[in-house]
Formats: structure tokens, C-alpha cells, sequence
């Protein structure tokens, strides 16, 4: 069914004679085939969203419908990909046009010639249904690709093939009441419908980052949901990227929305020479690399973000931990605006569309930690991670506000922080998360009895250090009185020892949560130490001399293999020193 243009806006095209189209078709319009998203319906008009750049479109040209939704390929392939919004593999383009992205340029999103060695799990004549794991491929060397019944599907194996395969090969037939259905390694699914599930489960096991600030103060849990806003500047990239690093996913999707080019070219410069810490393999044989960055087509920068949660909503049928990292949701509500604008809406709050508040919470509300579709028990997890850029840094505007109405963790990155050096510059005081009861039991299994004692104990200590500052500012430090002067000296072993990390350290880029626990077991007993010591009459100066200060100082660097040995060594060297000074 063909239909012609009757006008063009930007991104937006409309067309007449589009009977029979549906909301969400995919069209390709004009010559060059521009490929393109139905938003709205008129009786036989069409408004059109253009993944591409529209130049040179004009009244007249041709509107294809092909009568399907935009979807994603899913099947043997992604990990290791590098695509664009919407799923075209960036190198087979390069390969295709060179280095720049030509109009109307067609990318299969998996590679239809590629061999895959099958291993079938299933045995002819056995019963199947929906989401049952018929085989594997070994995808990489670290990721198995477990293929899957696809849904609406259930019956009996009547034909099951091992071996190498193309993804358009079938390798299995099963006989359902509607007939045989072949079940090949590729398979598809529309990427503004989330896929379906048995049941969410509750957020009570955490997604370790190995990021001090993030885990043991304000820690997400995996299927959670948390957003990261800071101004220009305060680390946001930089945070996503040890997060994509270091978080103990098994897969991870790292999308590129609307960020500068040099932002996602350290990204892909970057990861393909990262080692993963489990498996000592590069980092990109169990990540998805998404980008589409700010000169690329505004419409596209709007699918992106459903084409990478497509993606991760897979891995996680598979019964995998997916973290999902979108970079920046503020650049995709800046695409809606835009396109928003063109269809000529009632514009709401700072000109962004009034369904900007249901559209991120369509988006947040596909992670979760899930049962899913299989007759055996497996489970799975998708755990979103938005970075969020307030012009100017102001919190209030509408996307940081309508995120955190919506997101369990909020990390607000502070740009004074980070003006004096102080990274990840997240600030405590204004930083929150909803799921510290529900990791609370999974903390104190694994790390330590008292974990949320100390780590409460430490927020208070930081709290009462932000009290004090107000009469530093009148009096100085040295009016105060020895035990406000100990309180300060503990918030600071805790601010700049704990909370700040060095990215580019080889050791403390990353931090065992079993260490993390010890080092402020550790930091909150020296405060213990000296309010005990100040309280028998030793002169305050006297402990600012303490050698242990320099020690506990240098914990975070003690080498991730000797730190037991080590800490308990300073522990006992911390004791003693406060015995001699008692004598």
C-alpha cells in the first residue's frame, strides 16, 4: 500500500492515502526508502517520524507501508554489536559507505551469514511451550545464547537439528493444534511492547558495582531502577562507564543517547580493551554497544532507548542479570520535545510534551527482576541505570523531576563537589535510596552482621559534619570543642578515605564489597577510638599526629588479593597506638 507526502517538518512527514495503515507501521519514504514510525492517525492521513535525515523529501514522493511494527533481531549476534538507534550494525555500514552514514542505507541487524554450532536440550517428541530452552550457542567465549520457544507457541518436538547453522536455518519444528511451527535461532519482536513474564519478583539482592558510594551507601538492586543528574561536567559519563564496567551483570547494554561523539567514541575505544574482573576475557563479549549521538537523526535518538530495552528484555527470558545503562534520558526527552513540536501538540512544562511524565515511566517500568515464561524455574533481571543532564544543573526541571517521581535510587552528582576533585561527586545529603531494606538481609549474609548499623552510623557522622560547618564558617575549627573537632575528623576519614574513589586507579577503580564493609567497620571504630580517648582527657592535637590516620587513609589502594591480611594488621596497629597514648 502506497501513500504520498503532503508535507514535511523536520523529522516528522505527513502522508495521504495511507488506508488500512496502522499506528506504529513501519513506512519507507521517498527514493531513497528513508525508514520511518506511523505516530499518528487521521482517517487515510499519516504522521511519520523519519529515522533519517528528511533533506530533499518533498510534497508527492512516495510513502511505502510494509504493515509491520519497528522491531529488533533477536538470535546469535548481538553481543559484541555496535549499532545505531535502530539496530543497524555501525561497522557493516562503515563497510557499506565509509565513515559516514548514507540516507536510506539498509543494515540486517544480525549477520545472516555467519555459522553457529547448535546444541540441542530438547529430544524429539518431547513437549514444549512458550520460552522452554530448545539449544545453545556458544555466542561468545564468556556468553551462552540460549534459544528459546518463541511465544504463542506450545506442542510437541517433532524435529530437532544439531550442528552449524545460519540464524535463518530451522532447527527445530514443533507440532502445535494450529499446525507445525518451525523455531529457527533468529526471531523478532516489536520494540514498543515489552515482552511478558509470570510474575515480579521483590528487589532483594543487590547489583554490586564495586563503586563505594553507590553500593554501600545508596545501593540499587538488580531489576531496580536509578537515575543519575549532575550538570556539565560532574562525572555522569564517567560513572556510567564504571557501572557498565564493574556491575556483577552478566550482560551489559550500554546506549549512547543523544551524547557528544567523543563521549561514545571513549566508549567504543575503551571497552573492547577492558578485561571483564570475572572471566579475565574483553568486556565487550558480554556487551551491546547502542549509540547514537547528537548529530545523528533526532527520531532514531527516541527509538533507541526502546531498541536497547528490547534487547535486554531478551537476555533476561534467558535468564540472565542485564544492566542497562541509557546515557542521557534528558537528550531522549529532548527528541520527543522536538518531534512533539513538530506535530504541533499543546506543549506542557519548559515546552517538553505532556506525556513526558508516561512515556519515562513506560520506559522505567519494563526493568524489574522477574520469573519467566518457561515450564522449568528460571529467573531474570533487567536493572536501568539513567544518567539525567538539567541544563544548568537545576534539579527542578521537568526531566529530573518527572525521573525521580518514577526511579527507587537517586545518585545526584554535585558539580561542588566536583570543582574540588571530590569523585564520584555524589552528594549524600541529597542522594537517596528506596531499596536499603531490601538489601539489607543480603548485606549482612554476605558482608558483615552490622552493615546497615555502620553505614547509618556514617550518614549521621556526615550529617552532623554538615550541622557544624555553619559554626566553622563564624568561629573556625579550633573554637569548637574536642568532641565536635572528633565528629568532624570521623566525617572526614569517611568523605574523602570512603566515598571518594579514583576511576583510573588500577586498584581502587574497584572495590570488593567484603573490603568495602571492613574499610568502614574499620573507619567508624578510629572515631569510636577517639571519642573514647577525648572523653578521658587526651588533648585533641595529640590524635591528629596518629600514625594509623595515614593508614586507614591508604586502605582503599591495598591490593584486592591482600586486604584481609593487611586490614587486620591495621586494625590491631590502630589499637595499640590508641593504648600507648592512654600510658
Amino acid at each position: 500500500m502506497k501513500g504520498k507526502i503532503v508535507n514535511v517538518a523536520g523529522p516528522v512527514v505527513k502522508a495521504k492515502g495511507m488506508k488500512g495503515a496502522k499506528m506504529y507501521d513501519l513506512v519507507k519514504v521517498g527514493e531513497e526508502k528513508l525508514i520511518g514510525e506511523i505516530i499518528e492517525l487521521k482517517g487515510e492521513r499519516a504522521t511519520i517520524q523519519v529515522y533519517e535525515d528528511t533533506t530533499g523529501l518533498r510534497p508527492g514522493d512516495i510513502v511505502e507501508n510494509t504493515g509491520m511494527p519497528l522491531v529488533v533481531e533477536l538470535g546469535p549476534g548481538l553481543l559484541t554489536s555496535i549499532y545505531d538507534g535502530i539496530q543497524r550494525p555501525l561497522p557493516v555500514i562503515m563497510a557499506k559507505a565509509g565513515e559516514f552514514i548514507t540516507r536510506g542505507i539498509e543494515a540486517e541487524g544480525i549477520d545472516r551469514k555467519k555459522k553457529w554450532e547448535f546444541v540441542a536440550k530438547v529430544k524429539k517428541n518431547q513437549k514444549v511451550s512458550s520460552g522452554d530452552i530448545i539449544g545453545v550457542v556458544k555466542e561468545t567465549p564468556i556468553a551462552e545464547h540460549r534459544i528459546m520457544v518463541p511465544y504463542g507457541i506450545e506442542g510437541k518436538v517433532i524435529e530437532i537439528d544439531e550442528g552449524k547453522h545460519t540464524v535463518m536455518d530451522t532447527v527445530a519444528v514443533v507440532k502445535t493444534n494450529e499446525g507445525e511451527k518451525e523455531i529457527k535461532l533468529l526471531q523478532t519482536w516489536p520494540v514498543r511492547e515489552a515482552r511478558p513474564f509470570l510474575k515480579k519478583l521483590p528487589p532483594e539482592l543487590p547489583l554490586i558495582t564495586g563503586q563505594r558510594v553507590f553500593d554501600t551507601f545508596f545501593p540499587i538492586a538488580k531489576g531496580g531502577t536509578a537515575a543519575i543528574p549532575g550538570g556539565f561536567g560532574t562525572g555522569k559519563t564517567v560513572s556510567q562507564h564504571q557501572l557498565a564496567r564493574w556491575s556483577d551483570a552478566d550482560i551489559v547494554i550500554y546506549i549512547g543517547c543523544g551524547e557528544r561523539g567523543n563521549e561514545m567514541t571513549e566508549v567504543l575505544r575503551d571497552f573492547p580493551k577492558l578485561k571483564d574482573p570475572k572471566t579475565g576475557h574483553p568486556l565487550m563479549e558480554r556487551t551491546i554497544l547502542i549509540a547514537n549521538t547528537s548529530n545523528m537523526p533526532v527520531a532514531a535518538r527516541e527509538a533507541s532507548v526502546y531498541t536497547g530495552i528490547t534487547l535486554a528484555e531478551y537476555y533476561r527470558d534467558m535468564g540472565y542479570d542485564v544492566a542497562l545503562m541509557a546515557d542521557s534520558t534528558s537528550r531522549w526527552a529532548e527528541a520527543l520535545r522536538e518531534i512533539s513540536g513538530r506535530l504541533e501538540e499543546m506543549p506542557g512544562e519548559e515546552g517538553y510534551p505532556a506525556y513526558l511524565a508516561s512515556r519515562l515511566a513506560q520506559f522505567y517500568e519494563r526493568a524489574g527482576r522477574v520469573k519467566v515464561i518457561a515450564s522449568e524455574d528460571r529467573e531474570g533481571s533487567v536493572s536501568v541505570i539513567g544518567a539525567v543532564s538539567p541544563p544548568g544543573g537545576d534539579f527542578s526541571e521537568p526531566v529530573t523531576q518527572n525521573t525521580l517521581r518514577i526511579v527507587k535510587v537517586f545518585w545526584a552528582l554535585d558539580s561542588d563537589l566536583a570543582d574540588r576533585r571530590h569523585f564520584p561527586s555524589v552528594n549524600w545529603l541529597r542522594s537517596y535510596s528506596l531499596y536499603l531494606d531490601r538489601v539489607k538481609r543480603w548485606w549482612e549474609e554476605n558482608a558483615g552482621k552490622e552493615w546497615l548499623k555502620l553505614r547509618n552510623e556514617a550518614m549521621a557522622l556526615l550529617q552532623k559534619e554538615e550541622e557544624l560547618q555553619e559554626i566553622i564558617r563564624l568561629v573556625g575549627p579550633d573554637a569548637l570543642p574536642p568532641s565536635d573537632r572528633v565528629i568532624l575528623e570521623g566525617a572526614r576519614v569517611i568523605r574523602e578515605d570512603f566515598l571518594q574513589q579514583n576511576a583510573y586507579h588500577e586498584v581502587d577503580t574497584y572495590c570488593p564489597y567484603k573490603k568495602q564493609y571492613e574499610m568502614l567497620r574499620i573507619m567508624i571504630k578510629f572515631y569510636h577510638l577517639m571519642k573514647k580517648a577525648v572523653e578521658s582527657g587526651i588533648p585533641f592535637e595529640k590524635l591528629q599526629r596518629m600514625k594509623c590516620r595515614e593508614t586507614i587513609a591508604r586502605m582503599a589502594t591495598v591490593s584486592n588479593e591482600e586486604w584481609e591480611k593487611k586490614f587486620k594488621k591495621i586494625e590491631k596497629d590502630m589499637e595499640k597506638e590508641f593504648e600507648e597514648l592512654k600510658q
